[in-house]
């Protein structure tokens, strides 16, 4: 198939979760045999255009507040490219790719990976209603527009705006197997898994705990480092490692400023470096924090847990809030250990459990590994992406 992918807003490659989704994705789509092409949002220092892993990239100098200045370039590859299929990443000033696979009856997929519909007390939900919901009714229309929606979770598109449900695909992220891969690393980068380890100031064997993520309280980062601070003096040969950076990152470093080489806080981390950094870990952390984010306490939580996929890619038993789908995605005592959302102290307790248990932590690392490999691959997720294709292209039968 011939696709045409429109991510106005996004820059790829990059060192957040929605770069990561559509880097994967077009290079999955790419990997499986199918032409693709990429119009998004141009970094510093990217080239206008660039192929990876088969996946031609075509960036624009538009922000994010500039969405719909995309039209013309989309509407000239549709032209000269002759996709048998547009599919967009949905955000509220988006709309480009959907615009133009309907005026050319060419089948769309609208990507929705978080609520369409703000929550009221945002700054965006306000504007919106001071001005007579023009963004809410542009999102109701881009949703009848497209072909078929994919979404982490249905409940991101609220049944007052999308009365067809059945035009609704739940699909999770994933985590790449192959480069999410701890054997491999092992193998193929030992020797620059030795060098960050020494530059880490770490020791081979040593009990480590990661997290991977924005540095914001909604991602539970500062509880992490609540419940590690805590740990630290029972159990002084364990170390800490925050990948990422936000807001709070100040504070993180600030919390283990008497920590000497066991608060490791490196930052952002370029994509194709993080496996090198989960290595070095034994335990991964996602400690999300519902409660400091008006919309998951609204819609559920709709995020698609991406640490949690590379971290049971790279063999790693993880800890986590217990609420769904996460309690879903890791059995307790099978794949990691849940605890209570926002217990510090249960999650002290759980870090305690698998630091000083290596041989119980690496049984939950394998199982998460067979998991993760069975059901949340951006593998499997371009499969069930392709499918969906071919189904709205007529192709099905004929794959």
């Amino acid at each position: 198939m011939r696709i045409l992918y429109v991510a106005a807003g996004i820059a790829a490659p990059g060192a957040h979760g929605g770069a990561t989704h559509v880097l994967e994705v077009a290079t999955g789509l790419a990997a499986r045999g199918h032409q693709v092409d990429v119009v998004n949002m141009s970094a510093g220092g990217q080239s206008a255009t660039e192929v990876i892993a088969g996946a031609r990239f075509h960036r624009l100098r538009f922000g994010k507040v500039g969405g719909l200045l995309y039209y013309p370039t989309v509407s000239r590859l549709a032209r000269k490219l002759r996709p048998d299929i547009i599919m967009e990443r949905y955000y509220n000033l988006a709309g480009a790719g959907i615009l133009v696979a309907a005026r050319r009856r060419i089948p769309s997929i609208l990507e929705i990976n978080a609520p369409i519909v703000d929550p009221p007390t945002s700054r965006k939900s306000k504007l919106d209603r001071l001005l007579g919901r023009p963004m809410q009714r542009w999102a109701a229309h881009q949703c009848r527009l497209a072909s078929r929606i994919v979404t982490p979770l249905a409940s991101t598109v609220p049944p007052a705006l999308l009365p067809q449900r059945d035009k609704i695909c739940e699909l999770p992220w994933g985590a790449n197997v192959e480069q999410f891969d701890r054997q491999r690393v092992s193998t193929e980068h030992g020797a620059e898994l030795a060098a960050l380890r020494n530059k880490l100031g770490l020791h081979e064997g040593q009990p480590v705990a990661v997290f991977s993520g924005s540095f914001r309280h909604w991602h539970g980062v500062d509880q992490f480092a609540a419940a590690a601070r805590l740990l630290a003096a029972d159990l002084p040969t364990a170390a800490f490692i925050f990948i990422g950076d936000g807001p709070l990152l100040a504070g993180v470093r600030a919390l283990g400023a008497d920590l000497a080489g066991r608060f490791i806080t490196p930052g952002a981390v370029a994509y194709e470096e993080v496996s090198l950094y989960l290595a070095l870990a034994s335990v991964g952390v996602a400690p999300f924090n519902p409660a400091a984010h008006e919309a998951l306490r609204r819609f559920g939580f709709y995020w698609s847990p991406l640490k949690i996929f590379e971290y049971m890619a790279m063999s790693l038993p993880t800890i986590t809030i217990d609420i769904p789908p996460l309690n879903q995605i890791i059995r307790d005592r099978v794949d990691g250990l849940l605890y209570p959302a926002g217990d510090v102290a249960a999650l002290r307790e759980r870090l305690a459990a698998l630091l000083t248990d290596p041989g119980r932590a690496a049984t939950m690392g394998a199982s998460a590994r067979q998991r993760v490999v069975e059901k949340y691959s951006w593998q499997a997720h371009c499969r069930a992406l392709e499918e969906i294709m071919l189904e709205l292209t007529g192709q099905l039968a004929d794959s």
